[in-house]
């Protein structure tokens, strides 16, 4: 195996003299660099104050913004009541029909004035840093989403009206909700409900066996569903920031099980959930251990054969990195390479590169500094500020004010299985991906040899979603034009999550599915994904035929026999089968 490099590193994180107080800062900081959001606003504030033009120009837009509001009071009054601004597409805050009545609609329509005038606010003023300008409006869209007037119950006329209708009852589940949530974030405790999706029992429940384990990742292979199997196998490598089983949730809507069925041998990554003596974990030894040593180890199984290779949100990013380093050793063990809402390039990663700077990950170092990994519970944190309207404030008028009780799901259920990250590796991706996007610009290094996307000739799928707040399909799409092999740019509807898993038929497919699509020769693409966009047609349904139509076309002719799978036997004796052990490591 290759020699990583060294463990440990003066940087990897404080010196012992500082970390105490470092680390208390951190936690009562929920791990947000007061700093770094200090010289956001420091950076916007102090340019406003030195451009009187700008200052003009929201005077008059307030104006402006207040003319129209009163105007609308006015007509109001006459029963006239036409809105004077419109929410968001995908803001459904106000969509009830009580909100258009007074008082209410006066209230939410100020609201949304202010968050107009807030947007302009923080946007264009001379002088401020991109990256300064994108956290300041973020933190005033922050800010304005908690003081909505949605979230209280003598300004939210849906939840008055609950109220009345059940005296009060709606007010009591509330507070036993929020208290049931409480004591399980204060013990540490996992949601109600959860125990119902144990993998294994409620999800991971396609039969397979281990076949391959290291101190970094099992390697599951599933047994085949049909007679005849492709030649090719499909390797599955998931994020690491993730429990693997989001491919392989129910048999409604697991992408794993569906592969299986048509035919194709499916092996899968499961990684290890690393502790306090994983922390000098490198992403050399990711690399290593993950991507590459489960690539060897399914040549072994299915000796003389290429593979299919895909990569999901961070694994589709080592993915790429391992394609290209494999490709430069020759032999040419990947036969296609397919990327699903996975980044090569960083430059624009979406609001999660608000919490991606110098200030904040060396806030993050010291947060992990203590037990040498983040817990994945504030990465969790980090993912519902970003979406906090859908998945922090929704959550409190549903089940807090109007007293409802969310299902558990298998998605949630998932969601709220936590991974960790080890420091090193954490602190490395974060600096060499996100912050210095050394991938794009062919400056990142792996196993001491620089790595070339351009290297990898093989056919790719690369897949993005529409609303992806984790990895946004304008920067997935970049890697079009950075690999010498040719391109089909899928984009799929939904978001990160609910948008890969998206079954074609039964229960739980989506009548609103559709995915558009395009083929490009090497380096072709458009420059601009927006006229990438405009150009691609929509189809209706889900992705997961046609990607499979896509492996079809670029497998060999013909099928083979099936045959069982042959495991690793644990300790006693016995095979060991999927979902393998590592998944529940907590």
């Amino acid at each position: 195996m290759p020699e990583t490099a060294p463990k440990t590193s003066p940087a990897d994180g404080p010196a012992a003299m500082d970390l105490p107080l470092q680390l208390a800062v951190a936690r009562l900081a929920n791990g947000i660099s007061p700093a770094s959001l200090a010289q956001a606003w420091a950076d916007w504030g102090m340019h406003l104050a030195v451009t009187p033009s700008k200052q003009a120009e929201l005077a008059a837009s307030a104006a402006q913004k207040a003319l129209a509001w009163s105007t609308f009071l006015a007509q109001a009054v006459q029963g006239h009541c036409e809105d004077c601004v419109h929410p968001a597409p995908q803001d459904k805050r106000f969509a009830r029909p009580a909100w258009h009545d007074m008082p209410y609609s006066a209230l939410s329509q100020a609201f949304l004035l202010l968050e107009q005038w807030w947007g302009e606010a923080t946007t264009g003023v001379r002088g401020v840093s991109r990256h300064h300008e994108e956290l300041a409006s973020f933190l005033a869209r922050q800010w304005l989403d908690m003081c909505s007037p949605s979230n209280f119950v003598a300004t939210n006329p849906q939840v008055l009206q609950e109220t009345v209708r059940s005296g009060g009852l709606n007010l009591a589940n509330g507070f036993v909700n929020w208290a049931r949530d409480a004591a399980a974030v204060a013990a540490g405790g996992r949601p109600r409900g959860v125990e119902a999706f144990e993998p294994g029992r409620g999800v991971a429940l396609t039969p397979g066996k281990v076949v391959f384990r290291n101190a970094l990742i099992e390697l599951l292979q599933y047994e085949p569903s049909t007679p005849q199997v492709r030649r090719e196998p499909v390797l599955v490598v998931p994020s690491w920031i993730m429990k693997y089983y989001i491919l392989d949730l129910t048999p409604d809507d697991s992408l794993v099980r569906y592969l299986v069925g048509q035919g194709y041998t499916v092996f899968a990554l499961s990684w290890r959930n690393p502790g306090s003596e994983q922390a000098g974990l490198s992403m050399d030894d990711y690399l290593a251990q993950g991507v590459l040593a489960a690539v060897e180890a399914v040549q072994q199984a299915v000796p003389g054969t290429p593979l299919h290779a895909m990569g999901y949100c961070l694994g589709g990013t080592l993915l790429s990195i391992a394609a290209a380093v494999l490709a430069r050793r020759g032999g040419h063990p990947l036969k296609t390479v397919s990327l699903l809402a996975a980044e090569t390039d960083f430059a624009e990663p979406g609001e999660l590169g608000l919490f991606i700077d110098e200030s904040q990950l060396a806030f993050l170092e010291d947060l992990m500094a203590e037990r040498g990994y983040l817990d994945g519970v504030q990465m969790a944190g980090a993912f519902q500020l970003i979406n906090s309207k859908d998945l922090v404030w929704s959550k409190l008028v549903h089940e807090y004010l109007m007293g409802a009780s969310t299902p558990m799901t298998a998605m949630r259920a998932w969601n709220a299985d936590a991974t960790r990250m080890p420091m090193r590796m954490h602190s490395e991706y974060l600096r060499r991906l996100y912050l210095h996007n050394e991938l794009a610009m062919g400056r990142y290094v792996a196993l001491g040899q620089p790595v070339d996307l351009h290297a990898i000739r093989v056919p790719l799928f690369v897949l993005g979603t529409e609303r992806d707040h984790v990895s946004p399909w304008k920067s997935v799409y970049k890697i079009a034009r950075r690999v010498g092999g040719p391109v089909r740019f899928v984009l799929a509807s939904g978001g990160h999550n609910v948008g890969i898993v998206s079954p074609p038929e039964g229960p739980l497919a989506s009548p609103e599915a559709s995915f558009r699509h395009a083929e490009h020769a090497p380096g072709a693409a458009p420059d601009d994904p927006q006229a990438w966009f405009d150009a691609a047609p929509a189809e209706a349904g889900s992705w997961w035929p046609h990607w499979v139509r896509w492996l079809d076309t670029h497998s060999s002719r013909g099928r083979v026999k099936a045959r069982p799978v042959r495991g690793l036997r644990g300790p006693d004796g016995k095979t060991v089968a999927a979902p393998g052990s590592y998944v529940f490591q907590r």
